[in-house]
């Protein structure tokens, strides 16, 4: 749960960096991302999503990584 609530954090931090150094740019881009059809992020959202369960789990798994 620790490792959750570290990345979490960690997510919220880069999230906000953005939005501190890019304001403008943050918002052009939400005005893009309303004229996108739902099922277009939809799809978006499952690939990113399954793209960061498989990192996560190769990460763990991965023997090459020192804890």
């Amino acid at each position: 749960m620790t490792d959750f609530l570290t990345a979490l954090c960690l997510a919220m931090v880069i999230e906000g960096v953005v939005y501190a150094l890019f304001p403008a740019g943050m918002q052009r881009l939400m005005g893009q991302i309303q004229s996108l059809p739902p099922t277009f992020l939809r799809v978006f959202g499952l690939v990113a999503a399954t793209a960061g369960v498989a990192g996560a789990w190769l990460i763990r798994s991965s023997a090459l990584i020192v804890p």
